[in-house]
């Protein structure tokens, strides 16, 4: 039986910076010339520009929507699933994942980010949120990546670490 390829999910505000667009398009691209599918919310900001540089680069895009309004969606993606969950579509984007890649910061990236940490799934920030504990300590839980090609590089480790933990492989 064929192993599916790794699974990406990329998470990050509709409201991004150009600096997030930026970094998410970089690291679309980049996942998808490594092999790996991209997840994604489907829609504007970091969602769209993740979208369009995996598909440019000839990937997968599975975009993950909280409605069923295809007018929505954004460019790029290669499959849809609607769910009509609103933000708890968050726990099916993450939870299909094999890493989370949050890119900039919004509450519901706050939101991916800890359904990601809290399910055990790993996860690489780049520009985004760092959570602290009551002493102002970077609490484990993220690595922490500076560049697309860093952040890509950590996914795709700890995702194939995080593959191998759940099917027992060596």
């Amino acid at each position: 039986m064929a192993v599916p390829p790794i699974q990406v999910a990329v998470c990050g505000p509709r409201h991004a910076t150009d600096a997030d667009t930026t970094h998410a398009r970089e690291i679309g691209r980049l996942l998808a010339e490594a092999g790996a599918t991209v997840l994604c919310g489907g829609g504007t900001g970091v969602m769209a520009a993740v979208a369009e540089g995996a598909s440019a680069a000839g990937g997968l895009v599975i975009a993950v929507r909280p409605d069923t309004d295809p007018a929505a969606v954004c460019a790029g993606v290669s499959a849809v699933l609607y769910t009509n969950m609103g933000a708890a579509r968050n726990a099916v984007l993450v939870g299909s994942a094999d890493a989370v890649v949050v890119v900039g910061g919004s509450w519901g990236t706050l939101s991916e980010y800890a359904l990601a940490n809290g399910g055990g799934v790993p996860v690489v920030t780049i520009g985004g949120w760092q959570v602290l504990d009551a002493a102002g300590a970077p609490i484990a839980g993220a690595a922490v990546a500076t560049t697309p090609a860093e952040t890509v590089d950590l996914a795709l480790t700890a995702a194939t670490e995080f593959r191998r933990h759940l099917t027992g492989a060596p």
